[in-house]
């Protein structure tokens, strides 16, 4: 079957670490679609929606007094240091218990603040059976020097739990500071990135009797350094159905990030739109008008994730000493689904009306379903653009073309 077809090679254009359901089920819904047996594909894709929707993600945190863990922690949610709801951080332990830090935007995720365990009298497993193992899907140590015993120790417990567990240097802005001042002349910045990295390598092998991998970041620019590939690990190694979630949570600081995101959500984009259409009947004018006026909010939805929400805007608006509306004209967004003061949902309510008087309502309904898809992937590709053009807001004040709005099918007007 030609859908068949078309639902692999729609898979096909992500790399594995980027898609949201699994290859198994990827596999099985082909299956079914090829045996043109529709109920069953639609069920195992409604599993895998659900899977997906329902993910919560458990992220653990831990590292000793000074390293910056309670900075790191509000970098990786995208909460500024004085911002209300960030973790507390301070010269001295404010952590002795576990506590969990939601992101602000995505309730499913949550980031615990677990105290270093050179602060605690309890060794790695008591400690790990204390700090609720088992709840988070990954631990990251956090070190502002090199590891110590006890961080490695903690690995060694944390693997053999079969559990994933990554080592993240912070500071390193500082570390490269002091270097430049102590030694102008023959400062580099790349020599010093790597003697850090060999040297935390080193303790790591001593202790471990590995090289684990060692990301070197700083808590206050998270476009830059390790911190985009640590991100890029840990989707990597998440299971597909937490993936979305995870790549949602990220700050859309790099355009890797961004274009995560656009993949992520494309593709929970596309498995709705089978649901839909695998459907073999469905109450038409109720269910065409409840989903048009949620349109609005799941755009609005998607401005958020891309960093486009009103608030975000006028934090950025304020740098430029204009207004969020002024601001606002020099983005693709806003001006995508408002002509002659007619909303989104009012247009296609009459389209939708007007083909069901000729057509009838089954085949309208098909016809607002694949509609809706192209606006769902219309808006996903122009907020990812304009996010990208905010990372070099300079762009955002050039005249440019729009090649990645994608062509409208032939019964759009």
């Amino acid at each position: 079957m030609a859908w068949a077809s078309s639902f692999d090679a729609f898979f096909k254009n992500f790399k594995r670490e980027s898609k949201i359901i699994s290859e198994e089920h990827i596999t099985l819904i082909k299956s079914y679609i090829e045996k043109n047996d529709l109920q069953k594909a639609r069920s195992v894709i409604n599993d895998a929606i659900r899977d997906i929707d329902n993910a919560p993600l458990n992220i653990a945190v831990t590292g000793e007094t000074g390293t910056g863990k309670s900075t790191f922690i509000n970098a990786l949610r995208g909460v500024e240091q004085e911002e209300e709801g960030a973790a507390p951080s301070g010269p001295v332990e404010t952590t002795m218990k576990r506590i969990p830090y939601p992101h602000p935007k995505l309730l499913n995720v949550t980031i615990w603040d677990l105290p270093g365990i050179g602060s605690t009298a309890f060794p790695p497993e008591t400690y790990l059976t204390e700090m609720k193992f088992h709840e988070y899907d990954f631990f990251i140590i956090i070190s502002a020097t090199r590891f110590k015993e006890n961080d490695a120790q903690l690995a060694k417990a944390i693997a053999k739990m079969n559990m994933n567990f990554y080592f993240v240097r912070t500071k390193i802005d500082n570390d490269l500071g002091n270097e430049e001042k102590s030694k102008p002349k023959t400062f580099n910045k790349e020599n010093v990135l790597m003697k850090i990295r060999d040297e935390c390598s080193k303790h790591l092998q001593e202790a471990l009797g590995t090289k684990p991998p060692v990301f070197l970041v700083s808590n206050f620019d998270v476009s830059d350094y390790d911190f985009p590939k640590m991100e890029t690990k840990l989707l990597g190694d998440l299971p597909p159905y937490k993936r979305h979630i995870f790549s949602l949570s990220l700050k859309s600081a790099t355009e890797a990030t961004i274009n995560h995101k656009r993949d992520s959500l494309k593709q929970k984009v596309y498995l709705e739109a089978l649901k839909a259409g695998a459907m073999a009947t469905i109450p038409f004018v109720g269910a065409i008008r409840d989903a048009i006026e949620d349109l609005d909010q799941t755009f609005n939805l998607y401005r958020s994730y891309f960093g486009l929400d009103d608030d975000s805007l006028k934090k950025i608006a304020k740098d430029f000493n204009m207004s969020m509306n002024d601001f606002k004209a020099h983005l693709r967004f806003p001006h995508l689904f408002l002509e002659d003061n007619e909303s989104l949902g009012e247009k296609l309510l009459k389209f939708i009306k007007r083909v069901s008087m000729v057509t009838g309502g089954p085949v309208a309904s098909g016809l607002y379903y694949e509609k809706t898809y192209y606006l769902h992937n219309l808006f996903l590709d122009t907020a990812a653009n304009d996010a990208i053009a905010l990372l070099n807001k300079k762009e955002l004040f050039e005249k440019k073309e729009e090649p990645y709005i994608s062509k409208p099918p032939d019964y759009w007007e």
